[in-house]
């Protein structure tokens, strides 16, 4: 604990409690996004064009991802809509549906969303790698779908998320 502390405090975390919805209620993934980019907006990590730009991107780039504890989807827009870098984390009380990423006929049940918001594209890849690590470790899913407050979801995403 004391070492997660410890880098939480030389560098800025990528998820804040204030940029957790647990927990969350939506009825489509354009409901989840619209939320959580709400939370990015108030915060000042995105344009108030974000969250249209995200649902639009998200109905030609799907981002759902068949994960085999608990779905997930990670929605983003491109970097012009982006302040700062942040990801607004929610957990769903119900699965709502979103595309599969790479499988535009198919769509998956998600219960966790994560909204990135990235404003250098180069950082892009090296975060989709290090969330796509982080949700194949085993139990780290069903952790996150069942933390009972921001707090819990934050020190989860700030252990496996090392971006500087």
């Amino acid at each position: 604990m004391k070492a997660t502390q410890k880098q939480a405090e030389t560098r800025q975390p990528w998820v804040r409690e204030d940029l957790v919805i647990v927990p969350m209620r939506a009825k489509s993934a354009a409901d989840a996004i619209a939320q959580l980019g709400a939370r990015l907006q108030t915060g000042g990590f995105v344009k108030d064009t974000w969250t249209q730009a995200t649902i639009e991107r998200e109905k030609t780039f799907a981002t759902g991802l068949p994960t085999p504890e608990v779905g997930v989807a990670i929605p983003h827009a491109d970097v012009e809509h982006v302040l700062q870098q942040a990801i607004a984390v929610g957990v769903l009380e119900k699965p709502v549906e979103f595309g599969e990423m790479g499988n535009p006929d198919s769509t998956v049940p998600v219960r966790i969303v994560c909204a990135l918001a990235v404003a250098r594209s180069e950082l892009l890849v090296t975060l989709l790698q290090q969330l796509v690590e982080m949700f194949q470790s085993p139990g780290v899913l069903s952790q996150i779908a069942g933390a009972r407050s921001p707090a819990e979801i934050v020190e989860i995403f700030d252990h496996h998320i090392q971006i500087e």
